[in-house]
């Protein structure tokens, strides 16, 4: 099973991958992970938040 995970902090899920039933299904090829990080295919990768739903300034 090959699961991907796209998140802005990918080395939050290194430690969590790393442990337990999960490392155990992937030191036995039953799952796969992949971990992307959202800022790579940004064009700025300091701001990838896109413009408010509506229009307006947001909170």
């Amino acid at each position: 099973m090959r699961i991907d995970i796209v998140t802005l902090f990918p080395e939050m899920f290194e430690d969590v991958l790393g442990h337990s039933i999960l490392k155990i299904a992937r030191e036995k090829n039953l799952v796969q992970y992949n971990l992307f990080n959202i800022r790579e295919y940004a064009d700025n990768r300091r701001c990838v938040d896109d413009r408010p739903y509506g229009g307006g300034p947001g909170w």
